[in-house]
């Protein structure tokens, strides 16, 4: 059992490695994970759990009629689901594994990440949940274009959500992609296949629906492993949060520096610039926006946000003491090191499992493995979805057609664009296999914060906004993030090796997002086109609609 054990905890290691920006420095050659022999308890909950979701999946078919309850579950979803559901697409493997091990690396320090992440959640309720819902159909790109000419809009819109919908997809399939080949014994080539095939299913079949029911049962899945792991350790230390901390100080190497801020990230600007990537990507990720149209009204969008906000808190606070858990009760324990007796076995990232095993032993360990996956499977679904939305209604419908179609017609292509997602993928995913493809979830957040962000906002708040300035500015918001990651340490140095970086900083929102909405500014001052003096004159009638939700969509479904 304990070679299983090992076996399972290489491979979740190898994988959570590709998952987490954080980790980019120490992220390894994906293709060291090797076949070992199965975990049957990661297996069997594996499976119960895949054949649940497919159950609710069957389901959901057969209540997906239109297009609303496709894209939108046809704005049934409650302000509590919704909200669990906001939750389970943003607690990921990465944040509960990747968090917790900076917690056990550098104490107090490895919050920064799961701050920058919860404070972007007040900024989505109070500046764009309402509105949102509101003035949106089935994407943002419904809000960027309100007042604005579709056509070019809309290809911004749907580009800057199919990029960042991609970068993300990668990473997620080659860690999920890892844990098959692992759980099953699998070559990589057929682990990737069924991430694949089973992400198709969800999304082509079950829509909004199903994909919104799969992150539900994966957020209490996850909230409850991580709730036992939490009590299980506090237990030990008689529910004393100044005994787990004393202990903590006692046994780490860093002694009383992990109570203090300044370890992870030494350099101002670069905590800056991290900070607004975290806090202003969340509220430009297509997946994330596409959420609030499955509620009936505003109200109900700001509750989402509201429960989304609680549930994601209590899940980083459980990951702050599982980090500080692992610190005393798998730090310096042989069983769980490697050959050197310093570093975990399997690899920074296994705090969490290694805990997992230390509370509740070998059952527990494959639960949390299976979690795991089931965490990468529900995102990727989520994001495939996202990226047929913004093929089928913002591109086909709205560009090619300019609104010619019908909603059968356009539910279809969104099928077949989830089928030819699923298909880009699998292809990715085999060819980033032994690639360090960390920084692409970094890169996901600076694009988010430094494309769509910029012009969703001011889309929504200023009347000067014109069709030339939000192409504009959105497009050079992602050029620069792109461009300046890229020549960044992270990739020049990490990736392709150079001996230094070009463009000094690893997170570059400190200047591509500034720069997005100088120029979405600047472009918008200069045209003094008619166009834009229409576009101007219509902002009264959008705010209006915004404020009040008069002449909003309403739910299909209750």
């Amino acid at each position: 059992m304990n070679d299983h054990r090992n076996a399972l905890i290489a491979a979740v290691g190898g994988a959570v490695l590709t998952l987490l920006p954080t980790m980019a420095m120490a992220a390894g050659d994906m293709g060291q994970t090797q076949q070992q022999a199965t975990n049957w308890h990661a297996i069997v909950m594996f499976v119960l759990f895949v054949g649940l979701t497919l159950a609710i999946t069957y389901w959901a078919a057969k209540h997906t009629r239109s297009a609303s309850d496709f894209y939108a579950a046809g704005g049934g979803i409650t302000g509590f689901q919704n909200g669990l559901a906001i939750a389970g697409d943003y607690m990921s493997a990465a944040s509960f594994l990747g968090i917790s091990a900076l917690v056990y690396g550098s104490g107090f320090d490895g919050l920064i990440y799961s701050v920058g992440w919860l404070v972007g959640w007040p900024i989505i309720l109070f500046l764009v949940a309402e509105r949102l819902r509101n003035l949106g159909k089935y994407t943002f790109a419904d809000v960027a274009s309100y007042r604005l000419q579709q056509t070019p809009v809309r290809s911004f819109a749907a580009t800057g959500a199919l990029v960042v919908v991609v970068f993300y997809l990668i990473g997620q399939m080659v860690g999920a992609g890892q844990l098959i080949k692992l759980l099953f014994g699998l070559d990589y080539l057929y682990a990737v296949i069924i991430v694949g095939v089973l992400m198709i299913i969800y999304v082509t079949f079950g829509g909004m629906k199903a994909t919104t029911w799969v992150q539900i049962i994966k957020a209490c899945l996850l909230l409850s492993g991580a709730t036992f792991i939490a009590l299980a350790v506090l237990f030990k230390f008689g529910f004393s949060f100044e005994a787990l901390f004393a202990k903590a100080v006692e046994v780490h190497p860093k002694h009383q520096a992990i109570m203090s801020p300044g370890t992870l990230v030494t350099n101002p600007v670069e905590a800056i610039s991290l900070a607004m990537a975290l806090m202003f990507g969340t509220a430009g990720l297509p997946h994330i926006l596409m959420r609030f149209f499955t509620v009936p009204d505003a109200r109900a969008a700001r509750k989402s946000v509201f429960y989304a906000t609680s549930f994601i808190g209590y899940f980083y606070i459980l990951t702050f003491i599982i980090g500080f858990g692992a610190i005393v009760l798998v730090g310096g324990h042989a069983e769980y090191l490697d050959a050197t007796g310093k570093a975990l076995r399997g690899g920074a990232n296994m705090a969490a499992v290694h805990l997992a095993h230390a509370v509740g032993g070998d059952l527990f360990l494959g639960f949390i493995s299976a979690v795991a996956f089931a965490t990468i499977l529900a995102v990727v679904s989520g994001l495939t979805l996202a990226g047929a939305s913004a093929i089928s209604h913002d591109l086909y419908a709205n560009v090619f057609f300019r609104g010619r179609t019908n909603e059968q017609h356009e539910v279809v292509v969104s099928k077949v664009a989830s089928l030819g997602l699923g298909v880009v993928a699998v292809i990715l995913g085999i060819i980033f296999e032994k690639q360090n493809v960390a920084y692409m979830v970094g890169l996901t957040f600076a694009i988010a914060a430094s494309t769509n962000f910029p012009v969703l906002i001011m889309s929504m708040f200023w009347k000067g906004l014109t069709t030339r300035g939000a192409v504009t500015g959105g497009f050079i918001g992602l050029a620069a993030a792109v461009i300046m990651t890229v020549l960044g340490p992270t990739v020049w140095v990490d990736v392709f090796h150079y001996p230094t970086a070009i463009f000094p900083l690893k997170y570059p929102a400190i200047f591509s997002m500034p720069l997005a909405f100088a120029a979405t500014w600047l472009f918008s001052v200069l045209d003094r086109s008619e166009s834009a003096r229409v576009e101007r004159e219509a902002f009264e009638a959008q705010q209006l609609r915004s404020e009040t939700g008069l002449g909003a969509e309403g739910a299909a479904v209750h």
